[in-house]
This record gives structure tokens, sequence and C-alpha cells, in this order.
């Protein structure tokens, strides 16, 4: 018997020796590109400023680095900036691929075409789709907009330096961009959801739209939630949109993402832009938190339910 129990317990060692053996050189990788980075950005963010020729850290300054930020109008500005583009991308491309995809769920003819159609904007690059729209909000009368608005008589404007519309339109082709993915998630869920009461609802005479509310939020609501942070957490790391629509100097587009890149690597100012990196990854930290504990409440509530 003790044989028997030393040649399993020998087995499972074994497995576990080549299971880390596997993922060794993936944990080689990710600390080397993930973890050390994010050590360096949290040291440089503590000192005056470093140097890219000696790879040096000069004069340790705590978090006097932070205190700059967080008097800069313009870190304040993109602050703000960034939960406005939370706030549109809540309202245009939160929605959108859950009608989208409960649209698709109660087409019953072509489905497969309507499914290839909206995910192909999915498989166009994203900058190739952000040069795109930024064609289209060209402030030249050449703009595709402005074309369009002049061949029904209107006046040309100019969009894309429009401070009160430039974060809805960039949003707006942020969501164009990926709305197609997240529609065939929802599709996926909704057609896991019991057909029977799909059946008694239409049975009862329920429009769509009482369908919709009564029968796929309640059976959803994890994954309505986690497709919510997860795109809260993506606008934070908002970059290239705002870069090539907007520009690297038009700070009422300017997002911290943007910003810590402007700093960093157009005025040279090291430390601001980790100090400014590494406040980014808290607020992430805190959303993810916020996930969890809400992800937690709702399986106890289940289980007691």
């Amino acid at each position: 018997m003790d044989k028997i129990k030393k040649k399993i317990k020998w087995q499972k060692i074994k497995r576990n020796l080549v299971a880390w053996g596997l993922m060794v050189p993936s944990l080689v990788l990710f600390a080397f590109f993930v973890w050390i980075p994010i050590y360096k950005i949290f040291k440089l963010s503590f000192f005056e400023n470093f140097s890219p020729v000696s790879f040096k850290y000069t004069n340790f300054v705590f978090l006097e680095n932070y205190k700059e930020i967080f008097k800069d109008v313009n870190f304040l500005q993109a602050l703000q900036n960034t939960f406005v583009y939370i706030l549109w991308s809540l309202i245009l491309g939160f929605f959108t691929p859950m009608i989208i995809g409960f649209l698709l769920s109660e087409c019953f003819h072509a489905k497969g075409m309507f499914r290839i159609l909206i995910y192909v904007p999915c498989m166009i690059s994203g900058i190739a789709v952000v040069f795109l729209f930024k064609n289209i909000y060209s402030d030249a009368d050449t703009g595709i907009l402005n074309v369009i608005v002049k061949a029904f008589g209107g006046t040309p404007r100019r969009w894309a330096s429009d401070t009160n519309i430039i974060i809805p339109l960039i949003v707006l082709a942020m969501t164009w961009k990926g709305a197609g993915a997240t529609s065939l998630i929802y599709l996926s869920n909704f057609q896991q959801i019991d057909g029977n009461l799909y059946e008694a609802a239409r049975i009862d005479g329920a429009s769509p739209l009482k369908r919709f509310i009564h029968i796929i939020l309640p059976e959803m609501k994890n994954t309505i939630l986690t497709l919510l942070v997860l795109q809260i957490i993506s606008v934070f790391q908002v970059f290239y949109e705002p870069l090539v629509i907007g520009g690297m100097d038009n700070y009422s587009s300017m997002s911290l993402m943007l910003l810590a890149y402007k700093y960093s690597f157009s005025d040279l100012q090291y430390s601001k832009g980790a100090a400014i990196s590494v406040v980014l990854t808290l607020i992430i930290l805190v959303f993810t938190i916020i996930y969890f504990a809400l992800t937690k409440f709702l399986n106890k509530k289940e289980k007691e339910g």
C-alpha cells in the first residue's frame, strides 16, 4: 500500500514538474516584458528624471512627481477627458453591441450573413480604422462628412477641431471598430437562455422589448457586468484614437495614456510620464477590485436564491 501511495505521489509531482516546465518560458517572457517594466515605471516615478543614455535614475524626490502632475492643468484635463470617454462609451459603445446581438437573436433569415457583416470591422487593423475616421471627420471641405453635408445643402464644419464633439466622434469610431465582436458574445449568451422562457413569453404576447427586459437582462447580468468592467478598463487605455484623430496637442481629446506618452517621448519628462502611468494603473486596479467584489456578491446572491 505504501508503495502504491508513493508511486501516485511521484506521478503527481512528475505531472506538476512537466506543467511548470511548459509554463517557465511563458513566465520568463511575461516577467521580462510586463513585471520588470512595471517595476521600472514605479521606480522612475519616484526620481527626478532618467537618462536613456546612461540608464541611470537621477535625484530621488519621492512623491514630488505625483504632486506636480496633480497640479498640472493638462493632467487634470486628461483625467476629466478619460471619464468623459467612459461616459460616451457607455452611451454609444456599451448598449449598441447588446442591441445588435439581441436583434441578431431575433433574426430568422440570413442570420449567418448578418454575423459576418457585423464582424467585418473587427478584422480591419485598428490604426487603419482610425485613419479612415480621420478622413471622415476631416475639417477640410473634401472630408467625407463635409461632402455629405454639402450634398444635402448644408454648410461644412470643422468636425475634428470642435472641442464639444471630438470625444463622442472618437468613441463612435471605437464603437464601429469593436461592436461586432461584443455583439457575437452577447448573441452566444442569448442562445444559451432557456428557449421555453422565450416561447412562453411569445405565447403571452410579450413584445421583443419586454422579452429583452424581463428575460434577457436578468439571465445575463453576470455577462453584462463583466463586459461593462472590461469596457471601462479598455477605455482608460485609449491611446492611438485621440493621437490620430485629435492630434498630440489637442487637449480637448487628450487621454491619460496619450498624455503619459507625450510627456515621456515628446517632452522627455520621463518621470512625469511614469507618474501618470502609475496613477492610471491604480485607477484600473480599483475598477478590477470593484469588479471582483460585485461578481462575488452576485454569485453569493444566486446561491442564496
